[in-house]
């Protein structure tokens, strides 16, 4: 297999494992309460980074000297915010999947991709242009259709709160993006500075239930350790080798498949039925966002405006000397 081969199978399965996660989250949801599979996620996958980088840390301590910080100045000040932010989309994403099929979390989550733009206004000069707008109008579509199931009827609890997690999501990546962009921030240390607030923050909210983690069969285990190593860890150390060795386009392409395995893999394995509206639903969604997306990038790709200076002044003449003589007219 070649490299380009190997780098898109890499971010198709990172697409893959995202997509699944919500009918994990789901099928976890029903046998421990929120909180405790939460702090059991963001527990594990703190070990599993802490480990990662003592693995790596002796390797720097020889090439930076006996100076070297486990987490230097810029990635604590990046890191606390984007761990509360993480603990915030985490908190309502989970509740919402418990509360509406996988198939519907992951869809409406997508809406992320149009939203993140709309915040973070950085590299759009002059605004996005109106192509990108239609898109988030059939995003929006997409999302009435998804709600109405079976036909239109009130909203349901956890679809409300997957655009809640679409909401937060996209504050938490534009947010990234302003703490992390041009500063020297190595990617492990700042994920493993998210989970270990993150199980800080979960451990005191969790504690009283904490027995029904340990009372847990082998089945709810092996969930929260798929949530844990392979939606949150693999999943990050396998995007950003990926991402290193492809265009940031391509990457985002693959990447934006996830909608498609999160309902692919709760109809197919989680038993959810597939109406019409929600059919119709989807394929707007993924239309929607991929559309977004590309006028988004387009956008940004393209090199803003040069700022023509105005020519200089005429010299003014000094007092007692002569003005200069107006060019002959043609």
């Amino acid at each position: 297999m070649s490299d380009s081969r190997r780098t898109d199978a890499v971010l198709l399965l990172v697409a893959l494992v995202w997509g699944s996660s919500y009918l994990s989250a789901q099928t976890a949801t029903s046998a421990l309460p929120v909180l405790v599979v939460l702090f059991a996620r963001y527990a594990l996958s703190a070990l599993a980074c802490l480990g990662l980088v003592a693995a790596g840390r002796g390797k720097e301590v020889g090439e930076r000297g006996r100076g070297f910080r486990l987490w230097t100045r810029e990635e604590v000040r990046a890191g606390l915010p984007l761990g509360l932010t993480q603990a915030a989309v985490l908190v309502v994403e989970t509740y919402g999947v418990a509360h509406t099929t996988a198939a519907n979390a992951g869809l409406i989550i997508s809406l992320t991709i149009v939203l993140t733009p709309l915040l973070d206004r950085a590299g759009h000069p002059g605004g996005l242009p109106p192509a990108f707008y239609a898109a988030a109008g059939v995003c929006v579509l997409a999302v009435g259709l998804l709600m109405s199931g079976n036909g239109f009827h009130a909203p349901r609890l956890g679809d409300l709160l997957m655009l809640g997690a679409a909401l937060v999501r996209a504050v938490h990546v534009a947010l990234v993006g302003r703490l992390t962009t041009g500063r020297p921030i190595r990617p492990l240390h700042l994920t493993t500075l998210q989970t270990v607030i993150g199980t800080a923050l979960f451990l005191p909210v969790a504690a009283p239930d904490l027995p029904t983690l340990a009372r847990a069969d082998a089945g709810t285990w092996t969930q929260l350790l798929y949530l844990a190593l392979f939606c949150s860890v693999f999943a990050f150390l396998a995007q950003t080798w990926a991402v290193q060795r492809t265009s940031a386009s391509r990457a985002s392409l693959l990447l934006g498949t996830e909608p498609i395995w999160a309902a692919a893999i709760g109809i197919a394995l989680g038993g959810e039925h597939l109406t019409a509206f929600t059919a119709l639903g989807a394929t707007l969604m993924v239309t929607g966002t991929y559309w977004g997306q590309s006028v988004e990038r387009a956008h940004r790709a393209r090199p803003a405006p040069r700022r023509v200076s105005p020519p200089p002044p005429l010299p003014v003449p000094s007092s007692g000397a002569a003005a200069p003589e107006p060019p002959p007219r043609p």
